[in-house]
C-alpha cells in the first residue's frame, strides 16, 4: 500500500473520529419526522433553569423543580406534544450560554427579552410582567434609591438588574453574586448594605429573613420569555402557539393568581388579549 494512500486513509479515520465526537456533544438535533422541534433528544426538553428564584422557579424540599415558570412551560412543552421535560439548575449567566451551544434545548427562568441577548438566542412570546426591588435591612439606612450612594448593593450577575443598576445607580458599589441566596446571605450578615432583585422574589426574602423594602420600580423595558437556540423555528413556534392558547383558556391566568396572589395582572395575558404584544412589562432576570 503506497505512502500517499496510507495518508489518506488515516485522514479519514480522523474525520470519523471526530465526526463521532461531534455528534456525542451537546449540539442540537436536526429536525425530522421523528425529531420535530430538532431537540437534543427526540422526545424530550432539557431546560436549564434556576434553583433558587421563588416564586418563578425553584426546587422544593424533594429537589424537584416548581415556581410559575416550571408550571407554565410544562403545560406549553404539553401543548406541543413533549411531556417529557427534565430541568436543571445552573447559574443565571451560564443559562443562555449553555443554550446557545446546544447543552439545553430551552432556558426557562423569568429571562427578559433584550436585543442584546437575542444576539445570543432566540426568544419566544413574552409571559410575565413586574416590578424590580431593593431590599434591605432595618438598619442599614437606606430608605429609596437616593440613599444608595456609597451603599454595597449585590445584584445577580447577568441579570437585568445588574444592567438596571449599573446604568441607574452609578454612586452604588455593585457586588455581583452567582444567584439570590448568596446575595440574601450577604446582606443578613451585613457584608452587603442591600440586594436588587425581582419584586416577586423578594417578597418572600423579606417574609423570610425579615427584610424591608426600600424601593420598588416598575420595569417595563423587557418582556420575560423562553430561551430558544438561535435558528430553532420549529421549537418557537411551538411553544408561541402552546403559550397562547394557556392564555387564551385561562391557564396563564389560573398559574398567575397561584403563585402571584394579589399582583397585577396584566391584559395581555388574559383570554382576548394581545398575547403576541412585545412591550410588555416582566419582573425578569
Amino acid at each position: 500500500m503506497s505512502r500517499s494512500l496510507l495518508k489518506f486513509l488515516g485522514a479519514l479515520v480522523a474525520l470519523a473520529a471526530v465526526l463521532g465526537l461531534t455528534a456525542c456533544g451537546g449540539g442540537s438535533s436536526k429536525t425530522s419526522a421523528d425529531n420535530p422541534y430538532g431537540l437534543i433528544t427526540p422526545g424530550q426538553i432539557r431546560v436549564a433553569s434556576l434553583g433558587d428564584a421563588k416564586p418563578y422557579t425553584f426546587t422544593d424540599a424533594n429537589g424537584e423543580f416548581t415556581g410559575f415558570d416550571v408550571e407554565l412551560f410544562r403545560d406549553v412543552a404539553q401543548r406541543a406534544g413533549i411531556t417529557d421535560v427534565v430541568f436543571t439548575g445552573q447559574d443565571f449567566s451560564a443559562i443562555l450560554p449553555a443554550v446557545s451551544n446546544g447543552q439545553f434545548d430551552v432556558g426557562v427562568a423569568a429571562i427578559g427579552i433584550t436585543d442584546a441577548r437575542k444576539q445570543t438566542v432566540d426568544f419566544s412570546n413574552g409571559y410575565l410582567a413586574g416590578y424590580l426591588t431593593v431590599i434591605t435591612t432595618k438598619e442599614s439606612g437606606i430608605t429609596g434609591v437616593d440613599t444608595l450612594a456609597g451603599k454595597r448593593l449585590g445584584v445577580v450577575q447577568g441579570t437585568l438588574q445588574e444592567a438596571y443598576a449599573v446604568k441607574n445607580f452609578p454612586q452604588a458599589n455593585l457586588v455581583r453574586f452567582p444567584d439570590n441566596n448568596a446575595a440574601i446571605s450577604a446582606v443578613t450578615r451585613g457584608s452587603v448594605d442591600a440586594h436588587f432583585l425581582d419584586y416577586e422574589a423578594a417578597k418572600s426574602y423579606i417574609k423570610q429573613y425579615g427584610l424591608v423594602s426600600a424601593a420598588d420600580i416598575p420595569s417595563f423595558d423587557a418582556p420575560a420569555g423562553f430561551a430558544i437556540k438561535k435558528g430553532n423555528t420549529a421549537l418557537k413556534a411551538g411553544l408561541d402557539k402552546g403559550l397562547n392558547d394557556a392564555m387564551e383558556d385561562g391557564t396563564w391566568k389560573k398559574l398567575y393568581q397561584k403563585w402571584f396572589p394579589g399582583s397585577p395582572m396584566p391584559k395581555q395575558y388574559l383570554p382576548g388579549g394581545d398575547h403576541d404584544a412585545s412591550a410588555i412589562a416582566t419582573p425578569s432576570s
